[in-house]
């Protein structure tokens, strides 16, 4: 008898699902989501003025190191090679992000090579703190006050809207420090931007005729559902449960935009490491599109800020206090019946694209085996942490 399910959130993570479930097993699908569009913060849109394809909710660049994922996203849209590379203003100057020889080079004063570039940075790091309590004392361990307050310090108190001495170390092991000239941002061997947007890859993952897409429909847990075999929730899984065991802290971003003749800052991104700056960087988004040529720009100013009910959030804080109330929602969720939690912020875990497609790909396999073989059916993909 063929299934009906209901997903809620037409994101990464409820339109993969979608696809391979219905790809892969037989059943229908309805897709709720609250917003007027699909693809989530991964929205891409022509700006009306320039034609250019802007990332309506930040920059976001596809890059993975499987294969497979790949392939998997290039099956249905083309994606064009692009190496992503951040600039960083500082005191007035520009630098090379992330911090490699060059940027030590730049910032000394000196032309080191990369073995003494290393012994350099090795007389700066702060050796007396064995156990790196917290980001900063983590940072003062392996690059030193000088790296530390140029590049993290000031950008790292904006974005997180507190002092670096409150954030846990972990966060800092993310930040890469290069003995080479190596300006490309990411790691990973396939990174590359959609021709046509995000937004027309994700309709392309839907575009199935037994997957039914609702806008303009928020879920709320009190909802009748009973018409469904199962519902897959890719939300803010407080919001799920109304909040009871109080809300989880997001950090959320502004934007203001701005429109300029020509190119306004010859990069895409550039960082603005100064404490007193209040916006965190500039993006650029006509340099995403190197194939195309646009007569004009726009570009736009982020604004960090903490996520309030009316906010979109954006960045997990999951500080000591949010990971107690999370643990408290996830008892809750497994106590529920033919309900499962998948995404960034059902999971609550800040995730790269590639990753939540990689999660969603594998949630589906376990779900369909699970309900083929009537075992119980996966609630999270992840484990508790």
């Amino acid at each position: 008898m063929k299934k009906k399910y209901l997903i809620i959130g037409a994101g990464f993570s409820g339109s993969v699902l979608a696809n391979q479930l219905c790809n892969n097993s037989d059943c229908t699908i309805d897709i709720w989501d609250e917003r007027d569009h699909i693809a989530g913060n991964c929205h891409t849109k022509r700006d009306e003025q320039t034609g250019i394809m802007v990332h309506e909710y930040g920059p976001h660049i596809f890059n993975t190191d499987k294969k497979e994922i790949w392939d998997f996203v290039n099956s249905f849209i083309e994606f064009k090679p692009y190496v992503h590379r951040v600039k960083a203003m500082c005191n007035g100057k520009v630098y090379s992000l992330p911090v490699n020889l060059h940027t030590i080079n730049q910032l000394f004063g000196k032309s080191f090579t990369p073995a003494q570039a290393k012994e350099f940075l090795a007389t700066l790091a702060d050796n007396s703190i064995e156990d790196p309590k917290n980001f900063e004392e983590q940072a003062l361990r392996f690059i030193g006050k000088e790296l530390y307050y140029a590049f993290f310090y000031g950008y790292t108190k904006k974005q997180w809207g507190c002092e670096p001495t409150e954030l846990p170390a972990s966060i800092l092991k993310r930040i890469p420090v290069r003995f080479n000239y190596d300006d490309n941002y990411h790691n990973n061997i396939y990174t590359g931007i959609p021709t046509d947007g995000y937004t027309a890859l994700m309709e392309k993952l839907i575009a199935h005729q037994n997957i039914r897409i609702t806008l303009n429909k928020k879920f709320n847990s009190g909802d009748d559902v009973s018409g469904y075999d199962h519902v897959f929730y890719t939300g803010p899984i407080d919001a799920y449960f109304n909040f009871k065991h109080g809300r989880l802290g997001y950090r959320t971003v502004t934007f203001e935009k701005h429109y300029a003749d020509g190119d306004y800052q010859g990069v895409t991104q550039m960082n603005y490491c100064d404490a007193d700056v209040p916006y965190t960087r500039i993006v650029e988004p006509k340099h995403f599109t190197y194939w195309e040529q646009h007569d004009k720009t726009i570009y736009f100013k982020e604004f960090s800020k903490e996520t309030t009910p009316a906010d979109i959030p954006y960045y997990p804080k999951r500080l000591q206090q949010d990971k107690s109330i999370l643990m408290q929602y996830r008892s809750a969720a497994m106590e529920l019946d033919k309900v499962s939690f998948l995404g960034r912020l059902a999971t609550y875990r800040y995730m790269d694209m590639h990753h939540v497609i990689g999660e969603a790909l594998n949630f589906s396999k376990q779900f369909i085996q699970a309900e083929a073989n009537g075992t119980t059916l996966p609630v999270f993909p992840n484990e508790e942490n």
